[in-house]
This record gives C-alpha cells, structure tokens and sequence, in this order.
C-alpha cells in the first residue's frame, strides 16, 4: 500500500508541473533560461564603452566578447550573447537628470523563443568591480517593463517578471519591427521610467538607496541588453534636468 501511494504522489506531481506552466504570465521567461548564443567575432566597437556581463553568464564562461557592439551609421548596434550592462565612464550623471535613447528591434524575437529586454541604466557605481550598483528600465516587445537594480546582488524593484503597461510598444508578431523610446528620469526624491512618452513607474529614492541596494542615485549611465537580443540604439543622452 506505502509503495502504491508513493507512485500514486509521483504521477500526481508530474501531472502538476505542467498546469503551473501554463499558467506562468504571457512573455514570462521559461523556469530556467536558455545560455546566451555567442556572437562570432564580438566585442566592443565603439570607443571608451566598456561592458559588464551577467554573473550566471561569467560562470558559463562567457564575456563581452560573446556580444558586438558596434556603431553602424549613427545607431549603436548590439547583438547579445550573454545578459550584459554597457557603459562609459565619460556618461556620468548627478543631482536631477535624465537619461534617454531610442531602441529598435528589427525582427522581434529573432534570436530567442520569447521577448528579452532592453533599456537604460543609471545610478552606476564601482563599475567593473565585484560591489557594482546600479538600476536599469527596460521594455519587452510584447508590451511589457520591468525595472530592476544591482547592488551588488540584483533586487526586484516591479516585480520578478515587471509588469505590462498600454504605453509599452507591441511588435505584429516575432519578425516583425517593434520600437521604445526609454527614459530614466531622477528628480527630487523619486526616480521614473518613462516609455514612449508616458510614466509607466515612478519610485522612491528611499526604497532604491539602501544597503545592499543603490549606493546613490549618482553614477555612470549605460545602455542594458538581455541575453540573445539584437537592437538598434539611438539618441542615447545624458541630460541635466
């Protein structure tokens, strides 16, 4: 009887595990992510960016030459690999400011099975140390944000998975072209992300700087792309508010 009870739990466990996926959130990532593809002959193109990959990406063996960033015309193109953070020393921001450029996905989806993100970062400090920080807004091509800070262990500013918002640009379908144009603005003692000109989240600075979260709100600005993405930026600006 024990044993027939065990095989009987066992069964009812497998058939469970794939009701909860099906009910996982549209454009959620799967439970484990697939490894970033390498890109042949990356690296960083573009003088005095430098990049900081994901730390599960650097387990893997992989760095930012497993990525291109390139400047192609006036755009900036980035083709991912691993999960990465790009940034120059020179885009440094404080006090009240913004932080804005424009993204394009040429074909949405083209080098993954579901929508990975992109964005601005801001609020960068010891950059290219193990004690990182910052936080980054980034949009997904099926609608949704999320928001999301290092410090220097990431923590969830909107949730694990961000959430949607009618502002947020949604592609036709996978191809198809899709574009966000993403700010991060800091002023006073909140900070906002705005897509494609409306607030989608505004936060305190109280709840951001904190231990083990921001240093400050201060610090080097950047660009952040997801792993097995392939965008355009433009108009990247670092702005006095």
């Amino acid at each position: 009887m024990r044993r027939s009870l065990c095989c009987s739990l066992a069964l009812a466990a497998l058939a469970i595990v794939p009701a909860l996926r099906a009910q996982a959130p549209a454009g959620a990532p799967p439970a484990q992510e697939e490894k970033g593809r390498a890109i042949a002959d990356g690296g960083i193109f573009v003088p005095g960016w430098k990049a900081t990959v994901d730390a599960g990406a650097v387990k893997q063996g992989q760095s930012e030459k497993d990525a291109s960033f390139k400047m192609e015309g006036k755009a900036i193109h980035v083709m991912t690999g691993p999960a990465l953070t790009y940034w120059s020393p020179k885009n440094a921001a404080t006090g009240d400011y913004t932080v804005m450029a424009t993204f394009n996905e040429p074909q949405y989806m083209n080098r993954n099975d579901h929508p990975h993100p992109y964005g601005i970062f801001i609020a960068g400090n010891d950059m290219g140390t193990p004690n990182e920080s910052g936080m980054y807004c980034a949009a997904y091509g099926n609608g949704n944000f999320i928001v999301r800070g290092f410090g220097p262990a990431p923590f969830q500013v909107n949730g694990r998975r961000g959430e949607a918002n009618d502002a947020v640009h949604k592609a036709a379908g996978p191809g198809q072209p899709v574009s966000q144009a993403i700010s991060v603005q800091v002023k006073g003692d909140s900070v906002s992300c705005i897509i494609n000109g409306a607030t989608v989240g505004t936060y305190k600075k109280a709840d951001l700087v904190a231990p083990g979260k921001l240093k400050s709100t201060d610090g080097i600005a950047g660009i952040r792309f997801a792993h097995n993405t392939d965008a355009t930026v433009t108009d990247f600006m670092v702005m006095k508010n």
